[in-house]
């Protein structure tokens, strides 16, 4: 079994949860596959995003990953156990941990998630979070136009902002004082968005909260690597190399390691 930590995402979004990892596991090595070529995985059909997971799942199982992030949170909502009936290994996704955190933070007990289309629609935030606390209000508003806006780099500026008021005017009605990002794309326009709900809304990075718990199942189950193995970091995505690195680098704050690019056909399909 390789000693790498693997990580899977529809595209550039899950680079979000890779810093998390980078400062949490400094001594962890990661290899992380972007789906670009087929991104957004949010507004696919149920049987076609896990079809995408399985087969992610695979290409990470072929470099004998011992441990698997999900930083989708499309694919945590309808996948996880597809996926961890396929891998076998340990295997986190993002929603638990994100309305673990949302259940944690709120003080009046509404809450809102913002996610894709097949997220918000799946309601998985809201099964997990009433799990903690059946009283609390959630409001849920899929924000399709977020992943596009991460993915061509338009991390902020006037349309950006528009765009984010639109979706998230109508939870600020509501009386909100938590909002979960509900997508790994999200936290790359965190700026932006907190401009928009103001200080007294709490954001959740959910890809954040498992990059914490991450760590806790690591170290409980004895895979957490306690000597200085030397890194070894790999990217790889099927699509768009050059835009991936940079905003790759500007998110991570340092020049990623060569990005290779995956066929399609290079990936192992599910028989």
């Amino acid at each position: 079994m390789s000693s790498s930590i693997g990580v899977f995402d529809s595209g550039i979004g899950g680079l979000s949860v890779v810093k998390h990892l980078f400062m949490q596991l400094p001594r962890e090595s990661v290899i992380y596959f972007g789906d670009t070529a087929r991104v957004p995985y949010g507004s696919r059909s149920i049987d076609t995003i896990r079809r995408y997971a399985l087969e992610c799942t695979q290409f990470l199982m072929s470099f004998h990953v011992k441990y698997i992030v999900v930083a989708c949170n499309t694919t945590s909502a309808v996948a996880m156990d597809d996926i961890k009936g396929l891998f076998g290994n340990p295997v986190i996704g993002v929603i638990e941990p994100g309305a673990r955190a949302a259940a944690r933070a709120t003080q009046n007990g509404r809450i809102a998630i913002i996610g894709t289309k097949a997220t918000v629609s799946s309601n998985a935030y809201k099964k997990a979070i009433h799990t903690l606390n059946p009283d609390y209000k959630i409001y849920s508003q899929a924000c399709p136009l977020f992943v596009p806006l991460v993915e061509e780099g338009m991390l902020e500026g006037p349309i950006t902002e528009s765009i984010i008021e639109y979706y998230l005017d109508p939870l600020l009605k509501e009386g909100i004082d938590t909002l979960v990002l509900g997508c790994t794309h999200y936290p790359l326009l965190r700026p932006v968005i907190q401009k928009v709900v103001g200080r007294s809304v709490r954001l959740i990075d959910s890809g954040e909260e498992a990059a914490v718990e991450a760590k806790t199942q690591l170290i409980n189950l004895g895979l957490e690597l306690k000597d200085s193995t030397p890194l070894c970091h790999q990217f790889f995505v099927s699509d768009h190399v050059a835009n991936f690195e940079k905003i790759g680098a500007d998110f991570l704050g340092n020049k990623l390691p060569k990005v290779h690019k995956v066929e399609l056909k290079e990936i192992p399909v599910l028989k």
